[in-house]
């Protein structure tokens, strides 16, 4: 029998940990509007737009979590690995922001809806789980929508693309590792590499060619652009202990929702019928995986 929670209602907490993840994903959504906003408009390198999200982050990690854990959020049981978690995950951000300043944001986040099926293709060889035949199929139907976005046969081909496509392999490099050490740390030991990682190597870089905001709008979404990151990344954390992420991997896709409508509203840009037809292949691609591998649980 499922258990219900007061929030302001009766609901049950697989609909409670919906709307967290709903949440986290709307974050993640204005996130990369904001990013695209600050390297393609306001101007702002890249990097620089990086290295604020994860020390924004980084600040909110040593605010809330080392009051509380202190040099705990240190111990971890698996430092390796989690450096490495923080190295994939800045590279994604890094490559998918420069990306941004680019390509549409429906492009961007349409071929980041393909890491579910690279992360259960990438699965086999380094956690060495099994995938069947129909998976695979789904596998393969899912990276035709991705070309049919990409279209390197066509005269319009944008090779700026690669970076998008960078940023979904390290993202699914991140999925893969995040599996493969689930429940040796706990979320703040977690938090604190992640942005600790990001923000001590992209320092140097960053503060090497660093631009002052040209105005005060830039400079507001600048320090927010950190804040969504982590409280997105919170919300992920708190919608689990709710629901099984099984159940709650389909959310992911309610930021073809958001992006689209982001883009209309601040770069004034549509999807073209290309990447609707793509994306529409992949999320009925990542549909059917997420629906086989739940099939499969015992």
């Amino acid at each position: 029998m499922t258990r219900t929670i007061r929030t302001g209602g009766r609901i049950s907490q697989t609909s409670y940990g919906f709307v967290l993840m709903l949440g986290a994903f709307l974050c993640f959504a204005v996130m990369d509007t904001s990013a695209k906003w600050l390297v393609s408009v306001a101007l702002l390198p890249a990097l620089q737009v990086v290295f604020v999200r994860y020390l924004v982050h980084f600040f909110w990690v040593l605010v809330l979590y080392v009051p509380r854990h202190g040099r705990g959020v240190l111990s971890s049981t698996a430092p390796g690995w989690q450096i490495l978690r923080g190295l994939l995950l800045f590279s994604s951000t890094a490559l998918n922001f420069t990306a941004l300043k680019y390509l549409p944001l429906t492009v961007t986040i349409a071929i980041f809806f393909a890491a579910p099926m690279l992360v259960c293709l990438l699965s086999i060889p380094f956690l060495g789980e099994r995938v069947g035949i129909k998976r695979f199929a789904a596998i393969v139907v899912g990276f035709i929508g991705v070309l049919i976005i990409v279209h390197p046969w066509g005269a319009s081909f944008d090779w700026h693309v690669i970076y998008s496509l960078g940023a979904l392999f390290t993202a699914s490099c991140y999925f893969v590792v995040t599996r493969k050490v689930a429940g040796a740390d706990s979320n703040a030991v977690a938090q604190f590499y992640i942005a600790g990682t990001a923000t001590v190597l992209l320092a140097p870089l960053a503060l090497q060619k660093w631009q002052w905001p040209g105005t005060f709008d830039e400079f507001i979404v600048l320090a927010v652009l950190g804040s969504l990151g982590m409280l997105g990344h919170s919300l992920v954390t708190h919608a689990h202990r709710f629901a099984e992420a099984s159940v709650l991997a389909p959310t992911v896709y309610s930021q073809i929702i958001y992006i689209t409508l982001l883009s209309w509203l601040v770069f004034n840009a549509i999807p073209d019928r290309a990447t609707v037809a793509g994306t529409v292949i992949i999320i009925l691609s990542g549909l059917f995986i997420w629906w086989r591998e739940r099939s499969l649980q015992p």
